[in-house]
């Protein structure tokens, strides 16, 4: 898995760059308003919603911006209706990619994605093709240099965590969704200090890529997710860390 994790950490550094020029606000922003739109407005009955406002709060975005958010999305507030929608679809090497998006326009955003698709050697699937390849699961960053792998390890399973994966820079712990908040805490309890901790879609098995396969998938997934509705992209690879950080 030390691949895969690896571009998880390059996406976290990559949504510290969105941060400063101010994108990622915005797409949490409109995260929160789907959230509440389609769960309510009360965090601690709304695992999604939930999870958006940690991430938002974690990246500094001001309460009022989360309450705004909220109340778009509740009916309280103005602005376009939003909608989920997610695609699927295969890269080279045969890659799977699931596509989450945000959108008010499903004709548009769909037509748009198809292109990207197609510009990168890959192509969009029917629902449904691409899914099963995926479980949604917790997903907690800490980095290495910030803690004992003993300490984050005991923390973790008492925390209830499933697995706790390391790689060269990081610790990674993979949690069911509704325990991702209870992992956390036991980690801050022991003054563990969290990268980062989402909701995300974890590969059942991955492709091992290299060459130049391996940088047209990442060039895929980097332009999907430069688009302004994607919210995530997630592919079931496994590329050589070299090729992640040339192209990362």
């Amino acid at each position: 898995m030390s691949g895969h994790s690896k571009w998880h950490n390059i996406r976290i550094k990559k949504q510290k760059m969105d941060q400063v020029r101010g994108r990622l606000f915005s797409r949490l922003s409109r995260e929160i308003t789907v959230a509440a739109k389609e769960g309510g407005g009360n965090p601690e009955a709304n695992l999604r919603l939930r999870a958006a406002i940690e991430r938002a709060r974690d990246a500094g975005m001001p309460n009022e911006n989360i309450q705004r958010a909220i109340q778009r999305g509740t009916g309280e507030g103005g602005g376009a209706a939003l909608e989920v929608v997610v695609y699927e679809g295969y890269g080279p090497g045969g890659v799977a990619v699931l596509v989450e998006a945000l959108t008010d326009n499903r004709n548009r955003t769909a037509s748009e994605i198809r292109a990207i698709f197609r510009d990168h050697q890959g192509r969009m699937s029917e629902v449904g093709s691409v899914a099963w390849m995926f479980d949604r699961k917790g997903s907690i960053v800490v980095d290495r240099a910030a803690a004992d792998e003993d300490a984050v390890i005991t923390a973790a399973l008492e925390g209830g965590a499933e697995d706790v994966r390391t790689t060269e820079d990081s610790y990674e712990i993979v949690t069911a969704p509704e325990d991702l908040y209870r992992v956390k805490q036991a980690l801050e309890a022991r003054a563990i200090p969290v990268t980062a901790a989402e909701i995300s879609m974890v590969p059942k098995s991955l492709v091992h890529l290299e060459g130049r396969e391996a940088q047209q998938v990442l060039r895929l997934l980097e332009a999907l997710e430069e688009h302004d509705d994607v919210q995530r992209a997630y592919a079931n690879f496994d590329i050589p860390e070299e090729i992640l950080q040339q192209v990362g």
